[in-house]
């Protein structure tokens, strides 16, 4: 693994708080500034809006790879898929309760549950380093940091769903009609994947975020052919957006696996005997 210009861990943790925070907020915000102003561009806003949410996620997916990056580096490749699971597994719970609670405040709703994920993957953590005796020096950040972003991912895409993230709404458009399935699936599968497919002794950190991105829009466009049926109009946005931002981040990934591949020859057959 290539410590040469990587991004910290501070870096992508704010990037996937912040930026996936920003995207769940808009989807709530937008229709609202939408109002205030009104006429033919009121429509575009409130439209576009619970792209926003899908966007968030995206931030958030990055930010997960990385943290399973960091601690599937010690020797668990054939735990990462179950590290993605257990990242969705706590997210819905967080994502879950955290709205629930507070649906009265519904803007609190996404900070409650980022809270509530960033506990329950510290005690994870620290049961799997202290009890378990995993040994893995960022085993409890780690953990942490996963949970937090697999509960935003839940909400971000969910919001791409339901219009915004408020309880009631999301259970109607997510839960009830089984969105969630493909919500929490192929977000788990966005999460794991970019260290599953770049792991080796040639992994670089710029590679997996390129593909973690691209994991990122895929779900996006999965989420947009479900928001088609829920809020029409607002899901096609959605699907092209993250067709789009697909295409682009899958060819900086291409371009990386080029450019690491440059310096390799071919080497011939391997011989058939021993000389």
């Amino acid at each position: 693994m290539s410590d040469i210009k990587e991004r910290s861990p501070n870096q992508l943790m704010a990037f996937g708080i912040f930026g996936g925070l920003i995207g769940i907020y808009l989807t709530l915000l937008l229709p609202l500034i939408g109002d205030i102003i009104g006429g033919p561009i009121a429509d575009i806003i409130i439209t576009i809006a619970p792209a926003f949410g899908a966007l968030g996620g995206i931030c958030a997916v990055m930010w997960g790879a990385d943290a399973v990056r960091r601690v599937a580096k010690y020797g668990l490749g054939t735990g990462v898929p179950s590290i993605g699971q257990i990242a969705m597994g706590m997210g819905i719970i967080a994502a879950t309760f955290g709205l629930a609670i507070v649906k009265t405040y519904i803007i609190a709703g996404p900070i409650v549950a980022l809270v509530t994920a960033s506990v329950i993957g510290f005690i994870i953590g620290w049961f799997a380093q202290n009890v378990i005796k995993m040994k893995i020096p960022v085993m409890i950040r780690c953990m942490t940091e996963i949970a937090a972003a697999g509960a935003i991912v839940i909400i971000g895409f969910s919001s791409a769903v339901a219009g915004n993230f408020e309880f009631n709404n999301i259970m109607l458009h997510v839960y009830d009609n089984g969105v969630m399935l493909a919500v929490f699936w192929v977000g788990a599968m966005a999460i794991l994947h970019p260290f599953n497919a770049c792991l080796g002794p040639d992994e670089k950190q710029k590679r997996l975020l390129y593909l973690a991105g691209s994991t990122g829009a895929i779900t996006m466009a999965v989420i947009g052919i479900a928001a088609i049926m829920t809020l029409g109009t607002s899901g096609i946005i959605t699907f092209l957006i993250g067709v789009v931002l697909w295409f682009i981040f899958y060819k900086k990934f291409w371009d990386e696996v080029y450019l690491d591949a440059s310096s390799v020859v071919g080497t011939g057959l391997i011989p058939k005997t021993e000389a």
